[in-house]
């Protein structure tokens, strides 16, 4: 053990917490990890901290943000015995309830598989083949497989979460939620530094490099000197209101272009239907009655004798303000940002998860071979190969939400531009396959 322990009167509880922990550690400064496993361990039995005050807490890689980006890089990372630790500021709960879209492309179940932890989704998660369109009464069926030879998976984001964070702590791997992160510090020097408050106490993280996966309000994409980083960014007048409802779902993921709106019918199960209209982005979800929610959407779905959409028991409500935005470069000096600290897409094409998914394992495969050869050509390019696929990204996403959506400032000749391409795409094979590749996914290139 440590000479930190000294002879107090709890030193085999801490012994105890800190062999627990301990096995975690790994990668040439594990001495500096086993030192920060037992400063948690000492306060998890609720030995005194006077002894260890003075330890300085150290990694590999320091991870800011439990959501699908830090959770999967965090598992990437360890998978290749590179030390990492993940700071959240929210609570356990409330990270893993937080409801976002649930549709994955082959990449992103490819690397569930990779790490072995898929076999929930293979079991709960639904295979996707094909996406509908509505408009004027017609309809243009998207044959996933026949187009594109591939399929989606149906699986929420929070039950990813779910998983992602139940592996990590089965491991023993370091994951502290109620983290809140105040600053960054050296992140142009050689020991960047995460400075947070826990359990009451200001505590300082060194790392090699930190990754800032904290989403669009996180303090990640704040602290590079200001004019580092460029945000582009649109920003809607209407939003979704999106609810879940006990009722069967239709086959197919279906979007509809009316006359009234946008509208989308999803599913989270057989018994489950995830629904969402488009509304005024001022508007409010307590607005809208079970029965207006309803009728409003049989009318979208061009449902008028209401015999297709089955209805519920609706049993939870959420309205989502839609924007695009893209933050380039990604990284600054020992920083790098991934996942919806540095884009957005609007959520026509459930691109948000995939996307972080694509941009941690580019950094993954950069870290990796830092650790292994000493080599930093990849991190140095890490940005601007991610940035490719972010823009392609983000302009699927912005085509489709401009091609499904009512905009207000749209004139009749607009209306009925946006009407002769869905009549076009519903005629060409060729227009559907260029839809139906970019909602799969394209793949993903790691060279």
């Amino acid at each position: 053990m440590p000479a930190e322990t000294g002879a107090s009167p709890c030193n085999n509880v801490v012994r105890s917490a800190y062999l627990i922990f301990a096995p975690c550690a790994v990668g040439p400064s594990r001495t500096n990890l086993h030192r920060w496993l037992f400063h948690q361990a000492v306060h998890l039995v609720g030995g005194s901290m006077n002894a260890v005050r003075s330890l300085k807490m150290r990694t590999q890689v320091g991870i800011i943000g439990a959501g699908p980006a830090g959770l999967f890089l965090s598992h990437l990372l360890h998978r290749a015995g590179i030390e990492c630790v993940v700071v959240e500021a929210q609570s356990r709960p409330y990270v893993e309830g937080r409801v976002r879209a649930g549709v994955l492309e082959p990449g992103t179940m490819e690397t569930l598989e990779m790490l072995g932890l898929d076999a929930r989704m293979r079991r709960e998660g639904m295979v996707d083949e094909g996406l509908d369109i509505r408009f004027r009464g017609k309809n243009i069926h998207l044959d996933l497989p026949g187009l594109t030879g591939k399929r989606v998976m149906i699986y929420g984001q929070q039950e990813v979460v779910k998983d992602l964070i139940g592996a990590r702590l089965e491991a023993s791997q370091p994951l502290l939620f109620e983290a809140k992160v105040s600053r960054l510090s050296d992140l142009d020097g050689d020991r960047p530094k995460i400075h947070f408050s826990h359990d009451g106490r200001d505590e300082v993280l060194e790392c090699d490099y930190i990754a800032g996966c904290d989403g669009f309000h996180g303090v990640s994409r704040q602290a590079p000197p200001p004019g580092h980083i460029i945000n582009y960014e649109r920003v809607y007048d209407f939003a979704w209101l999106g609810v879940l409802s006990r009722s069967r779902p239709l086959g197919d993921m279906t979007y509809s272009n009316s006359d009234r709106g946008f509208a989308l019918c999803s599913r989270r199960s057989n018994a489950v239907s995830r629904l969402y209209l488009q509304i005024d982005a001022n508007d409010d979800h307590t607005s809208w009655s079970d029965d207006r929610f309803w009728g409003e959407l049989h009318a979208r779905m061009f449902d008028e004798d209401r015999t297709e959409i089955v209805e519920g028991e609706i049993f939870q409500r959420d309205i989502a303000r839609l924007r695009s935005f893209v933050a380039s470069p990604m990284q600054y000096g020992r920083l790098l940002l991934a996942g919806d600290a540095v884009h957005i897409t609007p959520p026509a094409g459930a691109k948000g998860l995939n996307l972080a998914v694509a941009d941690v394992r580019v950094m993954a495969a950069a870290l990796i071979e830092f650790y292994r050869t000493g080599n930093k050509s990849r991190l140095d390019g890490y940005s601007e190969k991610c940035l490719d696929r972010v823009w392609r990204t983000v302009r699927f996403a912005t085509m489709l939400t401009g091609l499904l959506h009512r905009f207000p400032e749209h004139s009749a000749f607009e209306r009925n531009l946006q009407l002769t391409e869905l009549e076009y795409i519903l005629g060409s094979r060729a227009a559907q396959t260029t839809i139906a590749e970019q909602y799969v996914g394209t793949p993903l290139d790691l060279t």
